[in-house]
């Protein structure tokens, strides 16, 4: 299981990586046209997010047919030649599961609907009236978690878009179901998978009101989640592949259980808590400046907690649903190179597996819409529409959604300087940020000064010194709010990194022993005796 200690990740947003037919959206052909580019910078998996049959009511994390190809991307054997020429250049290929829910499209869920016994108990209904809901738990994406069916006379549970349908996992031939199909990707080549909001799956015995919540205390990490993992990793034949599972509002206990070797469930989780350090009172669509020390308090305690008890970490600052890392927590202007380059050290250097989304590498920013009309995803748009009727005025609505939208990492891989930025021959699904021409991968690729060469570097590193695969961490000045510290030693070498995490000069604090210590890599040129604008260093002894 530790051989993937030394592994980078590489995520692609397929819709918006690169078009091989010119209608505009990305498809499977176009990531396997790029294959060399993904080979050049070194990574080793490459996660797709889910291009199955899909009503895209959530961007194909509403599945029709968890064994097929969506026309969109192109066709089942479109895929068989990525995962063999990938194979040829020695990089995995990583799955989407999402395995919560199906769309209510799906040919089960229309079974369901049609009075088959088998497929209802697939799914969570519960009989009832119109006019009484099953509980008063609330939907992710607003509303009811419930929906009510006319004829049959039941309700059923939906905790994300009423299109998608919560899975039953109490039901066997359910787990069944989905470790078949696990196998079904394996036997194809795919060598690792990623479960989206895996730890919902188990929901309670007994269904109640959340008089203090809106209901995710009764369904999140849930009373057998950690049993029904290990059901699915054994069943599908999965354990040993690398795996990660995205967990919604959990906990540092629960994913040590998740990620602990000898558990066989996980290789690896994301959590998100370090990327709502910028929420005002912890409301997403409220903006304050990021809060730097509960940010520094949030990577300790997971890093030594995951350490102290054998878990592991995913690392990442960027993906689908985020905002671009270099607009959020550094600066997409004056002093873009060094804050991108210091955000990626920030992180790389961690115990933990590191995922770089797609131009992430290149220091790509958000898009700056400045119109409504820009925007295509389901919840901006409907966050536009509420923060308008709470008197928000035009200018902050836009100005908030600009800063916070999923559409912020959705736009399309900044490839070149010519028309949509070489991504596609036809009109982009969505627009292109304004500065593609000074911001793309041709302009980087044989730049030795670029950031893309900086991660190649990084990830290089990684492969090269067990201290930053296999090493341990410590994290250093806890109270300083403006410098991220940190020691990664093992028994032959010891590292120490320095993050200024603002956009001004900090003083350069060195513990003990260090002042004659080498420079292993760093964002500037030359060394100073403080820390400049967003400068780091690692030193090595």
């Amino acid at each position: 299981m530790n051989d993937f200690k030394d592994k980078v990740v590489y995520q692609i947003y397929p819709k918006s990586f690169m078009d091989s037919n010119g209608d505009g959206f990305g498809d499977l052909k176009g990531v396997t046209a790029k294959l060399d580019y993904l080979a050049d910078l070194g990574v080793d998996y490459l996660w797709l997010t889910p291009f199955f049959p899909s009503p895209q009511r959530d961007n194909g994390y509403d599945v029709a047919d968890y064994r097929a190809v969506d026309p969109r991307y192109g066709t089942m054997e479109d895929l068989e030649e990525l995962i063999r020429e990938a194979d040829r250049r020695g990089i995995g290929l990583m799955l989407d599961m999402v395995f919560n829910h199906t769309s209510t499209g799906h040919e089960w869920f229309k079974k369901a609907l049609a009075g088959d016994k088998k497929y209802q108990d697939y799914y969570i209904f519960k009989n009832g009236t119109p006019d009484n809901l099953p509980t008063n738990w609330v939907s992710k994406f607003g509303g009811p978690a419930w929906q009510y069916v006319p004829q049959l006379g039941k309700w059923y549970l939906h905790l994300f878009d009423v299109t998608q349908a919560d899975l039953n996992w109490e039901n066997p031939a359910v787990r069944e179901e989905m470790a078949d199909i696990l196998r079904f990707w394996k036997a194809k080549g795919i060598k690792g998978f990623r479960f989206d909001v895996v730890n919902l799956i188990s929901k309670p015995e007994v269904y109640e009101d959340d008089f203090a919540g809106d209901g995710r205390r009764f369904y999140t990490d849930g009373r057998n989640v950690h049993k029904y993992l290990k059901e699915l990793v054994a069943a599908g034949g999965i354990d040993g592949m690398i795996t990660v599972g995205e967990m919604s509002s959990t906990t540092l206990e629960n994913c040590i259980g998740y990620t602990a070797e000898g558990n066989h469930e996980l290789t690896m989780c994301f959590n998100f808590h370090h990327l709502k350090v910028d929420y005002k009172d912890g409301q997403k669509w409220e903006l304050m400046e990021p809060d730097y020390l509960a940010m520094k308090k949030l990577f300790q305690t997971w890093q030594e907690g995951m350490q102290a008890h054998g878990g592991w970490n995913a690392l990442f600052w960027c993906n689908h649903d985020q905002p671009r890392a270099v607009s959020r927590f550094g600066s997409d202007t004056t002093y873009w190179k060094e804050s991108a380059e210091m955000l990626a050290v920030a992180i790389h250097f961690m115990r933990g597996t590191p995922y770089i989304y797609q131009g992430e590498e290149l220091g790509m920013t958000n898009p700056h819409f400045t119109k409504i009309e820009q925007y295509r995803d389901v919840e901006s748009l409907n966050y536009y529409r509420i923060l308008r009727e709470q008197n928000k005025t035009e200018a902050e609505t836009l100005d908030i959604i600009a800063q916070r939208s999923r559409d912020d990492s959705r736009t399309p891989m900044q490839w070149d300087a010519s028309e949509n930025a070489g991504f596609t021959t036809g009109t982009p699904w969505i627009g292109i940020a304004d500065n593609y021409e000074a911001i793309n991968a041709a302009a980087q690729m044989d730049a030795p000064d670029s950031i893309r060469s900086f991660y190649k570097t990084l990830v290089a590193l990684r492969k090269k010194m067990p201290a930053i695969s296999a090493g341990k961490i410590e994290f250093l000045y806890p109270d300083n709010a403006d410098l991220l510290a940190y020691r990664r030693y093992d028994g032959e070498t010891e590292l120490l990194v320095l993050c200024n995490l603002r956009e001004r000069e900090i003083a350069k604090p060195l513990p003990v022993g260090w002042t004659d210590a080498e420079k292993l890599l760093g964002n500037y040129p030359d060394t100073a005796d403080t820390l400049r604008p967003y400068e780091c260093v690692v030193l090595k002894k």
